[in-house]
């Protein structure tokens, strides 16, 4: 990232800054931001400073990294203290912390704090490293994970940072393999943002509610890392299967996607890519946000990658599977790499639902699960403690008498809602049980746009849709056709018979009344209103109503006190009062 592309704060590092300084720190630490991925791991190894006014952090950009896009706005977003590369490299700071090793690092003059910028130490990387005039090594020994291999940690045979975190101590004998002189320097300090997930574990149904989530659905997340062997570099088609195949009044989606996949390709093309699944209901976070750190707690089930992402919802005992796994690029002997083993993939041929059920039933008491989860973290919740006494040893500064805590990460805000078209999008409904013996009418909606070729999950699917959709496959095999309201001078009943003779296939025109229920005309003349009686659960709609008339609307199947109605499991049936007209 080009300096200039980002405002300066030079007020601090000016000969006369005492006079300019509102509070004149004690000590100044410089924070190393390589792309948006470490800024964001960053600002979790900042947190043991807050609260005191002694100590200056200031944040430079090495511009050594391929994904550069988006730290400017980055930068701005948060008012982040911003001092130029070249400039940071001219003066004294008192504590650097970097959570990468890209760049000149070792021209920074202060002590370097070296961290992971994921779940520990768990990836190869195959590139000519960009760290000014170090010699890569050329040798033919089996290279460490990148950040534990001396190719990354020496610079002229120097080591680079004066301390190297670790999140577990089985990283020490990976570090002692691949970078010896560093083992003195190694601190094992935790893992500051598995610490945040599992603090945010009591407040699950607050993260779901901000989330957008109704009462007992379920949410599915999708991580993906990023390059060709990632969730969404292998098959992105697998976002829209999860959305095809998952009942969606059941399940919501969320994919996490690495900010090397936005930054890289950019955001709009992103989005473009998986427009027809944002339709669909697909929550994106923004890249640079924490609201995959509320996402994981939230969560039922995930379906991830090699990605740290997937080893975090592993490690907080949710279900899940792979959708990729790049197994040329992950650490041998690496938890990640365990992971990988443990983990079944997402078979093409069978029902996503029936994988994902078995995975949850497989994941209660999966003792291999839990002791690969146990390799996040070997100082579980004193991260902030631990990090804390590190940096301040090094400042030679007295520790702030309040305790570091882990902390949960706050509630997302609301996530930006999708612009959608004014009409209902088109669905599937399918019908998995007969109406018996005062049972429910149980039916499964699925979004029809993104159908394709993957309908054989369905059984006898009929089609909703809703006047004036633009999509012919839907609108002239519209089994339930939701009506406009009637142009002027119609009446219902006689918009309803144009309707029917325009879609020759239709055999219900629905009309909605509010969110209450609707009042349907069928082709044999036969009107019917159908109303939710209350409470009035949001999931029942008035297209829920149509379709289960459509359904059981004949004399023998409506029973006198209403028709019990369900569209998901786990969610309580509704009840449906049907009058005939």
């Amino acid at each position: 990232m080009p300096d200039a592309q980002v405002s300066p704060s030079h007020v601090l590092l000016r000969d006369d800054a005492a006079r300019w300084a509102t509070a004149p720190p004690e000590r100044t630490v410089l924070a190393v931001i390589h792309n948006v991925t470490s800024a964001t791991r960053l600002l979790d190894l900042l947190a043991p400073f807050e609260g005191d006014s002694r100590v200056q952090v200031l944040f430079t950009c090495t511009g050594s990294s391929a994904f550069d896009a988006g730290i400017r706005e980055f930068v701005a977003a948060r008012h982040l203290p911003y001092v130029p590369w070249e400039e940071a490299k001219r003066h004294k700071f008192d504590l650097a912390v970097s959570s990468s090793r890209g760049g000149e690092l070792h021209a920074i003059d202060a002590p370097l704090i070296g961290a992971p910028h994921g779940a520990g130490y768990n990836k190869y990387l195959h590139r000519t490293p960009d760290t000014g005039h170090r010699t890569p090594d050329t040798g033919h020994r089996t290279p460490e994970a990148f950040g534990l291999d001396a190719e990354w940690l020496t610079h002229d045979g120097e080591l680079i940072p004066s301390a190297v975190v670790l999140s577990h101590d089985e990283q020490r004998e990976r570090l002692r393999r691949g970078c010896p002189q560093a083992v003195p320097a190694s601190v094992v300090a935790g893992d500051p943002c598995m610490d945040t997930l599992r603090a945010g574990l009591p407040f699950r149904d607050e993260y779901r509610a901000a989330l957008g989530l109704l009462p007992r659905q379920k949410l599915l997340v999708l991580t993906s890392t990023w390059g060709r062997h990632s969730l969404l570099g292998a098959d992105v088609g697998l976002v829209r299967r999860a959305l095809a195949e998952l009942p969606q009044d059941e399940y919501r989606v969320l994919a996490a996607v690495h900010p090397n996949v936005w930054y890289g390709h950019g955001g709009w093309q992103v989005r473009a890519w998986l427009a027809p699944c944002l339709r669909a209901g697909l929550l994106l976070p923004a890249p640079e946000s924490d609201v995959w750190k509320a996402a994981l707690p939230a969560a039922d089930a995930f379906i991830g990658d090699h990605g740290s992402l997937t080893l975090y919802a592993a490690a907080l005992g949710i279900p899940g599977l792979l959708g990729a796994f790049g197994h040329d690029v992950v650490a041998d002997g690496s938890p990640m790499e365990l992971l990988g083993a443990a983990l079944s993939h997402v078979d093409a041929h069978e029902p996503l639902e029936r994988q994902l059920r078995r995975a949850v039933a497989a994941r209660a008491g999966d003792e291999r699960l839990a002791r690969i989860g146990d390799l996040v973290t070997s100082r579980p919740m004193r991260a902030a403690a631990l990090l804390r006494r590190l940096y301040y040893t090094r400042l030679r500064l007295d520790e702030p008498a309040d305790p570091a805590v882990p902390r949960p990460v706050p509630l997302p805000l609301p996530l930006p809602t999708e612009r959608r078209g004014p009409g209902t999008p088109p669905v599937l409904v399918d019908r998995r049980a007969p109406v018996a013996g005062g049972g429910a009418l149980s039916l499964r909606r699925y979004p029809a746009d993104l159908q394709g070729a993957r309908d054989g999950h369905l059984t006898d699917p009929h089609v909703v849709a809703a006047e004036g959709e633009p999509d012919a496959r839907w609108a002239h095999s519209a089994d339930v056709l939701l009506a406009r309201p009637p142009a002027p001078g119609e009446t219902h009943r006689t918009a309803a018979a144009r309707l029917l003779r325009q879609y020759p296939g239709c055999s219900l025109v629905a009309f909605t009344d509010g969110e209450a229920g609707c009042t349907t005309h069928a082709r044999s003349g036969q009107r019917t209103t159908a109303t939710w009686e209350a409470p009035h659960n949001p999931v029942y709609t008035p297209a829920v109503a149509a379709s289960a008339l459509f359904v059981a609307a004949t004399p023998s199947n409506l029973p006198a006190d209403g028709l019990l109605v369900d569209v998901a499991d786990g969610i309580p049936p509704a009840r449906l009062a049907v009058r005939q007209h």
